[in-house]
């Protein structure tokens, strides 16, 4: 019985190298599309990456001058342009503005002396600071 077993698990072992032979044999070489370049990666990691386009090249960039485009302030220059918002009293409350473009309302506790930002990098970045008072 075992010897018998043996036997067919060796006949069908041929018949699997034959088969994989003939297969290896006749494949065709096929080119090996190329994966782009992950944007939070620095470089290419593997050989069948293509680098990451350098930026303002392609079709769209051909014939622009970018000299006349317009170049918009950040979103980090305009909340430093925007002057700090004076409080008479300890808190501040801040809810972005309000409505459906603002975010949840927040209290800034002003007892510690300059501005503070409403909310660290969370919300709107606007400053706010205790009016001087006198005693």
């Amino acid at each position: 019985m075992f010897s018998r077993l043996v036997s067919q698990l060796r006949q069908s072992h041929r018949l699997i190298a034959r088969a994989n032979s003939s297969i290896a044999s006749s494949t065709v070489a096929v080119p090996s599309k190329t994966s782009p370049q992950a944007p939070n990666y620095p470089s290419t990691w593997s050989t069948s990456q293509n680098p990451r386009p350098a930026g303002s090249s392609g079709p769209r960039f051909e014939q622009t001058a970018m000299e006349v485009q317009p170049n918009p302030l950040s979103a980090m220059e305009l909340i430093a342009n925007e002057p700090i918002r004076l409080v008479h009293g300890r808190k501040a409350v801040c809810d972005g503005g309000g409505g459906p473009l603002g975010h949840p309302k927040i209290y800034i506790n002003l007892d510690q002396p300059g501005p503070r930002p409403c909310g660290p990098s969370l919300f709107s970045g606007i400053r706010f600071e205790q009016a001087p008072h006198d005693h």
